[in-house]
C-alpha cells in the first residue's frame, strides 16, 4: 500500500484499513441518569417492576396468611363436629345396651 502525504499511521489504521467493521463506542449505549450510568435507559422501568413484584408479593403474603387462617378455621370446625359425633355415638351405643337389656330380660 502507498502512503500519500495527507495520511498518517493512525489515520490509515483508523478509517481506511478496516471500511467494512463497525467502530463501536464502548459506552455508546449507555445513557446518563440522575444515579449514574444506566444500562439501556432511565431506571424508571426497573423502579416500575420492583414496584410490581413488592406488590405482587405483598398479595401473595395476604392471600397466604388469609388461606392458614381459613383452614385453622376448617380444621377447628372438623375437631368439633368430631366431638359433637363421638359424644352422639356414646349416647347411642348407651341407649342400644339399654335397649338390648330390657329386650333380652323379656325373651328369656
Amino acid at each position: 500500500m502507498a502512503v500519500t502525504g495527507d495520511e498518517t499511521e493512525a489515520g490509515s489504521v483508523a478509517a481506511g484499513d478496516f471500511p467494512n467493521c463497525q467502530q463501536r463506542n464502548p459506552t455508546s449505549r449507555l445513557l446518563k441518569t440522575e444515579s449514574g450510568f444506566g444500562s439501556y435507559g432511565p431506571q424508571k422501568p426497573l423502579e416500575d417492576s420492583l414496584q410490581k413484584r413488592e406488590l405482587r408479593l405483598m398479595k401473595n403474603r395476604e392471600a397466604a396468611r388469609e388461606c392458614r387462617r381459613k383452614k385453622k378455621e376448617y380444621v377447628s370446625c372438623l375437631e368439633n363436629r368430631v366431638a359433637v359425633l363421638e359424644q352422639q355415638n356414646k349416647t347411642l351405643i348407651e341407649e342400644l345396651r339399654a335397649l338390648k337389656d330390657i329386650y333380652g330380660h323379656k325373651v328369656e
